[in-house]
C-alpha cells in the first residue's frame, strides 16, 4: 500500500470482506439521508474511513516506537482491524507503555475532533451522518483497545506498569495475557447474552465469538513467546556449538566424515593450506549424498563460502547471540575465539532445539 514514515503497509484480502459486509450493514443509516444507488457509496464511504481510522492507530505505534529507536517491520490491516510488528521488545517499561498508549490515544483524538465537529460546523446530512458515526466508532475503538488485557493496547498498559512495579518484564506479561483470558471469555458470555436481547442476534454472537478467539490466541501467544523469551539468557554460544574438524576443500567427503567421527566432531569447516577458515560443510548437503558417491566428492563441493557476517565470537550469549542470528540468516556459524582461533560450529537448529527445550 505504501511506506509512511518508512513502515511498509499492507492490506489483507480478508479487508476487503469487512468492507462489503460494514457497507451493508452501514447502508440502512445511509438510506436515510440519501437514496440508492449513492447510499451504498456513502456506506463504502464509512468502511474507508472507518479503516483509515484503524490505519492512523497502528500508525501511530509504528511511528512512537521508530522515534525510541525500535525498527518495525510492518503495519497491516486485516479483518479485525490491524496489526503493528515490532521487531524488538521496548527496553524500558515506559516506553512500552508510551508506544501501547498511541494507538488509543489517536482514536480518543479523533472522535474528540469529531465530536467538535459535529457541534461547531453546520454539516450537510451525509458529513454529519459520517462524523457522527466515525466519531462513536473511534470512541469504541479506543475504549474497547484500553480494555487491561493482551494482545489489546490495554494489556500492554498493565503488562508496563506490573514491569514497572516489579521490575520483570515477565511478570507484568503473564498478568496482562491472562487478564486478556478473562475478557475472551466475558467477550463470548457478553455475546451470548445480546442473542436474547431485542436488539442482538446470531450476527452479534459470531462477531463476539470471533473477536473472542482473537484475543484468546493473542493473550495465549504472548504467554507462549514469554516462556521461550525466559530461556534466552541461558543460550550461550559456546555451549551449544558443535566441535568442528578442520579439512581441506579438495579432501574426499568419505574421508573428511571418518575424520570427524575420529575426532568426534559434529561439523567440518573448510580450511587452506594455512589452516584458514574459508567455508562450512552443509550438514544437509552432506545428508543428501548417498555413501557409495561421498568417496567421488570432495568438501569443498558440499561446503558454502564464509561471509563475514557468519563468523560470530565464541563468547556470544543471550540477546546478543539470538541478535546476531537475526542479522545473518544462515543454517551454520563459525565460532572463533578472540585469538581468531576456531572454537566450532553453530547450528540454527541446535540454537531452535534449545529454544523448544529439547
Amino acid at each position: 500500500m505504501g511506506r509512511p514514515f518508512g513502515v511498509p503497509v499492507y492490506v489483507s484480502p480478508s479487508w476487503f470482506l469487512v468492507a462489503v459486509a460494514i457497507t451493508v450493514l452501514f447502508e440502512d443509516q445511509a438510506r436515510a439521508v440519501v437514496d440508492p444507488p449513492l447510499s451504498y457509496a456513502v456506506a463504502f464511504a464509512y468502511a474507508v474511513l472507518l479503516y483509515a481510522s484503524v490505519f492512523v492507530h497502528e500508525l501511530s505505534h509504528a511511528v512512537t516506537a521508530r522515534l525510541f529507536g525500535l525498527p518495525v517491520r510492518s503495519v497491516t490491516l486485516h479483518i479485525l482491524g490491524g496489526e503493528t510488528l515490532i521487531e524488538r521488545e521496548s527496553p524500558t517499561p515506559g516506553r512500552e507503555f508510551l508506544i501501547a498508549f498511541a494507538g488509543p490515544l489517536t482514536n480518543l483524538v479523533l472522535a474528540a475532533a469529531g465530536l467538535l465537529a459535529w457541534l461547531a460546523l453546520p454539516l450537510p446530512p451525509v458529513a454529519e451522518l459520517l462524523v457522527t458515526a466515525l466519531t462513536l466508532a473511534n470512541l469504541l475503538v479506543g475504549l474497547f483497545n484500553l480494555l487491561p488485557g493482551l494482545p489489546l493496547d490495554g494489556g500492554r498498559l498493565v503488562r508496563a506498569s506490573v514491569w514497572k512495579v516489579t521490575g520483570r518484564g515477565r511478570d507484568g506479561t503473564v498478568v496482562a495475557a491472562w487478564v486478556g483470558r478473562g475478557i475472551a471469555l466475558c467477550t463470548v458470555a457478553a455475546g451470548a447474552l445480546a442473542v436474547s436481547l431485542p436488539a442482538g442476534g446470531w450476527p452479534v454472537l459470531l462477531w463476539s465469538s470471533l473477536v473472542a478467539s482473537f484475543i484468546w490466541v493473542g493473550a495465549t501467544h504472548a504467554l507462549r513467546a514469554e516462556r521461550v523469551r525466559a530461556r534466552i539468557p541461558a543460550l550461550h554460544a559456546r555451549a551449544l556449538a558443535r566441535r568442528a574438524a578442520l579439512v581441506t576443500a579438495d579432501l574426499p567427503l568419505s574421508e573428511a566424515i571418518r575424520r570427524a567421527r575420529e575426532q568426534a566432531a559434529g561439523a567440518l569447516v573448510v580450511v587452506d593450506h594455512q589452516e584458514r577458515p574459508v567455508a562450512l560443510v552443509s550438514e544437509r548437503a552432506v545428508t543428501a549424498v548417498p555413501e557409495h558417491r561421498r568417496p567421488w566428492m570432495t568438501a569443498g563441493e558440499v561446503s558454502r563460502g564464509l561471509a563475514p557476517e557468519l563468523t560470530l565470537p565464541a563468547d556470544l550469549s543471550g540477546e546478543e547471540l539470538i541478535d546476531a542470528l537475526r542479522r545473518a540468516p544462515a543454517s551454520e556459524y563459525l565460532l572463533v575465539e578472540p585469538d581468531g582461533r576456531v572454537y566450532g560450529v553453530l547450528t540454527a537448529g541446535d540454537v531452535d532445539r534449545a529454544f523448544a527445550g529439547v
